[in-house]
């Protein structure tokens, strides 16, 4: 199980610093219904992300035992898949950052973060844990990682947990400095949020190039094993 987390560790991590979501739950935080609407997007952002792993681990785990000895060649192709995409996308984040002091633009739905109730806090952590590209790829990954690590029911979920956990301490965060420091976290939270909303590009782009290139080594490795 030990080197299941280690595999699956770098790529909780890159989903715990996706700054988009952060940048969110912050914009959350600051309205006048940031005591429900924070924490209903956390445990909607917990929810997403745990249903995405069962599904995955479910899906390739339940393949994967059908085929005798070694990585099957389909898992490697996998692998090499969600490789290309994150490159793909990783590239495509490194040319769309801000050049030189051009104000970083958030989508269009942001802007209408201070309208929001329980319900919706909800669904955009439901979007953006289930359904934004980039945060889906690294999910399918790190499932992946468990699903072929040859564990016990009990040992999948407790790694699963884990990674949810880790993937979460993103968003967490934020809510934790609100009900811990109360106003006081509000300069703090501000600093955290423009500053994440400014590199958002460039930090999900080295992160998807690096985790991109560690699932082509990993399928290339599978494909001449």
């Amino acid at each position: 199980m030990g080197d299941v987390i280690g595999q699956m560790l770098p790529i909780a991590v890159g989903i715990a610093v996706s700054p988009l979501p952060i940048v969110a739950v912050v914009l959350m935080l600051a309205t006048p219904r940031g005591r429900t609407d924070g924490p209903a997007f956390v445990a909607a952002w917990i929810v997403g992300l745990t249903i995405i792993g069962v599904i995955v681990i479910a899906a390739v785990g339940g393949n994967a035992e059908a085929d005798s000895g070694g990585t099957p060649d389909w898992v490697s192709g996998l692998k090499l898949t969600l490789g290309v995409l994150l490159l793909l996308v990783g590239l495509h984040q490194w040319r769309g950052r801000p050049r030189g002091d051009a104000p970083a633009e958030l989508p269009k739905w942001m802007r209408a973060l201070d309208t929001f109730g329980p319900v919706k806090a909800l669904g955009a952590g439901v979007l953006l844990s289930l359904l934004n590209p980039k945060n889906l790829l690294l999910a399918i990954a790190g499932a992946s990682v468990i699903a072929q690590g040859g564990l016990s029911v009990g040992q999948e979920a407790g790694a699963l947990a884990i990674f949810v956990a880790i993937g979460t301490i993103g968003v967490a965060t934020p809510v934790v400095l609100y009900f811990a420091l109360g106003d006081r976290s509000g300069p703090m939270l501000d600093a955290m949020k423009e500053w994440m909303a400014r590199n958002n590009a460039t930090i999900m782009a080295v992160i998807l190039l690096i985790i991109g290139v560690k699932l082509i080594g990993d399928a290339i490795s599978g494909f001449s094993a």
